[in-house]
């Protein structure tokens, strides 16, 4: 089973930022490791669900043309609405994923799914991970973060998740962090012949 969204709306009825997203180092040390792992230094359509209060989200802004960011939470929706309400090229909606994925919004070359995929069970952490795949277009990166340390309210560990996402069909895994407290990784969609995309050393001739 899932993490019932009752506990997120407990956590926002409570703070408006549970988890200090804005003011912890570990936070802006982390977010700080995500964009710096980037392969790409701009990106035409991003969309990051879980975007809590929108601390990430814009930081991603200034690397993506467009950007859907979402939460299930109206009252974290409301937060990253006006956290970013000075940045036009983003869209910040009230969406549960994976059931509430982005249609009719094309292709994206980003998706970022951090501090989410534990709370998941298997059938809506597979789910998520289908239509972030189906979602990327070839080329495209899938940007994954999890917590490490065991929590009540997970259904599982960080390391636990990295390797499911890691054996996505379709997916490469071009760099992975394993820090003592997250692991991040980046990982790319395949080409659609399957061969694995070009490095970023590759795409500027330094390989």
């Amino acid at each position: 089973m899932s993490t019932p969204p009752g506990y997120f709306a407990t956590l926002y009825a409570a703070s408006a930022d549970p988890w200090d997203l804005a003011g912890r180092w570990y936070e802006q040390r982390k977010y700080a490791l995500t964009l710096a792992s980037l392969p790409r230094r701009r990106y035409r359509a991003g969309f990051e669900p879980g975007c809590s209060v929108g601390v990430l989200t814009r930081q991603l802004a200034d690397r993506c043309d467009r950007l859907i960011a979402a939460d299930r939470i109206s009252a974290a929706v409301a937060a990253a609405a006006a956290r970013t309400g000075d940045l036009p090229q983003v869209d910040v909606r009230c969406l549960a994923v994976p059931d509430q994925w982005p249609e009719g919004e094309g292709s994206f070359d980003l998706v970022v799914l951090s501090e989410l995929l534990y709370y998941f069970d298997d059938a809506t952490l597979q789910a998520t991970l289908d239509r972030a795949v189906a979602g990327l277009e070839p080329g495209g990166t899938l940007v994954t973060v999890h917590w490490n340390h065991p929590v009540p309210e997970h259904v599982r560990t960080g390391p636990e998740v990295a390797g499911a996402v890691a054996a996505v069909p379709g997916l490469y895994l071009l760099s992975e962090l394993r820090d003592a407290d997250f692991t991040l990784q980046i990982l790319l969609r395949r080409n659609r012949d399957g061969s694995a995309p070009r490095s970023p050393a590759e795409q500027e001739g330094l390989v």
